[in-house]
């Protein structure tokens, strides 16, 4: 007898979950869509650090960014983020699936994990998403990561990823880095600088930009020379074919 009653409760439990999921999928869309023209105002991953600079009573703590656009960026700055971290960016729709391979054998191998993510779910995570190695945040990224790559050009991904990435401790973004750093304007910067600043993506907040240590010049001179063999800005620009990665 009680099979009836079942029923009618369960539909009615599962009408209202199915508008909200249907709600959430539209505002989300909608919201990747908005930011493929308007600058983000700021992000979760400053939102999460800026609240935990209060939690655990930083009071000398001073969040730092300000959005700087494509044309006034030097093109070194986001080919030398692709030179160091995701050199197959023009490629891919959003994940490097032979990366993550990699990554899988050499911990089957029982070497240590290392990350294989891209610039496009880096975005994401960064954009939208909370520190975490959780399955359900995992599933959120590859979800936002997808939007992005069929909503934006990778030029807007590179734009927004240059923008809000952490490039030291507080300083997000290449505009804010460039001023604490370098004391210049991100349009001047050189190669050497530019990846200087892709080479303390790794550990923002223990590396620095401005005083490299012995790693941070290695790594910076090993992106310099990908930088190089990429073929220079055109790679990312796409003013000449780009010679395709080994």
């Amino acid at each position: 007898m009680p099979l009836p009653f079942r029923r009618p409760l369960l539909n009615r439990l599962l009408r209202p979950l199915a508008i909200l999921a249907l709600a959430w999928l539209a505002l989300s869309w909608l919201a990747v869509i908005v930011l493929r023209f308007v600058p983000p105002w700021t992000s979760a991953m400053m939102l999460e650090r800026q609240l935990g600079a209060w939690i655990h009573g930083e009071k000398d703590f001073h969040l730092q960014q300000h959005w700087v656009p494509w044309p006034q960026v030097s093109p070194y700055v986001p080919l030398a983020m692709v030179a160091g971290e995701d050199q197959k960016f023009p490629y891919h729709h959003g994940f490097d699936f032979d990366s993550i391979q990699s990554a899988v054998d050499a911990a089957d191998d029982g070497k240590r994990l290392r990350g294989a993510s891209t610039i496009s779910q880096q975005t994401a995570k960064n954009l939208f998403l909370w520190n975490g190695r959780s399955f359900v945040r995992k599933g959120l990224e590859a979800y936002f990561t997808v939007l992005i790559e069929l909503t934006w050009p990778k030029q807007r991904i590179l734009e927004v990823y240059m923008n809000i990435a952490e490039l030291g401790n507080g300083i997000y973004g290449v505009g804010a880095a460039s001023d604490v750093y370098f004391h210049a304007s991100p349009a001047r910067l050189d190669p050497a600088q530019a990846a200087r600043l892709a080479a303390v993506l790794p550990n923002p907040r223990r590396l620095r930009a401005d005083r490299p240590s012995a790693y941070v010049l290695r790594r910076a001179g090993w992106i310099q020379q990908q930088m190089n063999q990429l073929g220079g800005p055109a790679y990312i620009e796409g003013h000449a074919p780009p010679r395709r990665p080994h």
